[in-house]
């Protein structure tokens, strides 16, 4: 039988949603507590709990509250499969919007919350699991439907994403944006001249 959810329910977890979205992108979650993060809002450790069932699925919920904020991130990798546009092209759109300035708010949240996870690996483990296998996979896509074999594809993913990971937290403690571009553009270049050798 299913359960059916008042309509009030929805709609007040989501606005609570909002507002710890609010929180977390302005102060980080470094010194989060369910207490404080109550009182900031406008609620209490119970009511968080009820509504999001733990401090780690509050924190994954934040996270996924965030990437909406950033239509960029969200839809990322809307496209990446298009054999039309050449597989160069496709991810280099894919790094201009992660290094595009309007997201770094998002990329310091998200860093925060995978560095905590990686401290807290059984609390976060499906977090971790899609962190390592999200972006990979569909990047490894891209890779197929261009040619590339899987097992090459998937190699060939691993590299971007780790040297698109790479060049993200450089841009986050403040790294030359025009130089990271251009290493980024370079690297990028380079691995699809590899794909295509392959």
């Amino acid at each position: 039988m299913t359960r059916t959810v008042p309509a009030d329910t929805v709609d007040r977890r989501e606005r609570l949603l909002e507002q710890i979205v609010d929180y977390v992108l302005e102060n980080g979650i470094a010194q989060l507590t369910l207490r404080s993060l109550a009182t900031a809002v406008g609620s209490n450790n119970r009511m968080l709990l009820y509504y999001f069932g733990s401090r780690e699925e509050l924190v994954v919920e934040a996270l996924h509250g965030a990437e909406t904020r950033f239509p960029g991130m969200a839809s990322l990798f809307v496209g990446l499969d298009d054999r039309a546009v050449p597989l160069g092209d496709r991810l280099d759109r894919v790094w201009r919007v992660v290094s595009d300035p309007a997201n770094l708010p998002f990329h310091r949240l998200f860093f925060e919350i995978f560095g905590l996870a990686g401290f807290e690996r059984e609390r976060f483990s499906t977090l971790l699991g899609l962190i390592g296998s999200e972006w990979v996979d569909a990047v490894a896509t891209a890779f197929r439907v261009s040619g590339v074999g899987p097992e090459r594809s998937l190699l060939l993913a691993h590299e971007t994403v780790a040297m698109w990971r790479g060049f993200q937290a450089t841009l986050l403690t403040g790294g030359d944006a025009g130089v990271v571009g251009r290493v980024a553009d370079d690297a990028l270049r380079s691995i699809v001249e590899r794909a295509r050798v392959d």
